[in-house]
C-alpha cells in the first residue's frame, strides 16, 4: 500500500539547511523522493567538519531557499527522524510535481541517503 502524506499549511517557511526547512517555527526533514527510514537526501552540514562543507552547506540552503520561493506544498510523512529533535520527515513539492530533494540531487546539491551512510564532505567525493 504506497504511504499517505498530509498536506501542511505553512504560514512561515523557511530553509535551514539544504535538507531541513521551518515550518511555521518547527524544523523539519526532507526526505526528496525516499521512503522514511528507507532512502532519501543528504546535504552537506552548516557546522560542517571543514570549510569545503560549510560552503557547500551554504550553497545547498540557498537553492533550496529559491525552490521554497516557488508556492510549493509540504507532504507530511506522519514519521518523524530517529535524532534527538524527533523532526517530521516531509517532502516539498513544487508546483512542477518534483520534489525539492529531487532537485538538489540532479543539480549536485544532495546525495542520496542510506541508513547507515555518511557523506564525507570534505573528501570531494560525497
Amino acid at each position: 500500500m504506497p504511504a499517505t502524506y498530509v498536506l501542511i499549511a505553512c504560514i512561515t517557511l523557511a530553509a535551514v539547511d539544504g535538507d531541513t526547512i521551518r515550518c511555521n517555527g518547527e524544523n523539519m526533514r526532507l526526505l526528496g523522493d525516499g521512503k522514511p527510514f528507507v532512502s532519501g537526501i543528504d546535504t552537506p552540514e552548516m557546522a560542517g567538519k571543514c570549510r569545503a562543507e560549510r560552503m557547500l552547506a551554504k550553497l545547498a540552503r540557498k537553492r533550496l531557499s529559491k525552490l521554497l520561493e516557488q508556492g510549493v506544498t509540504v507532504e507530511d510523512s506522519g514519521k518523524r527522524d530517529r535524532t534527538g529533535t524527533h523532526r517530521r520527515l516531509v517532502r516539498v513539492r513544487l508546483p512542477d510535481g518534483r520534489t525539492a530533494g529531487r532537485v538538489l540531487l540532479e543539480e549536485g546539491y544532495a546525495v542520496r541517503w542510506r541508513p547507515g551512510r555518511s557523506a564525507d564532505w570534505c573528501s570531494g567525493r560525497p
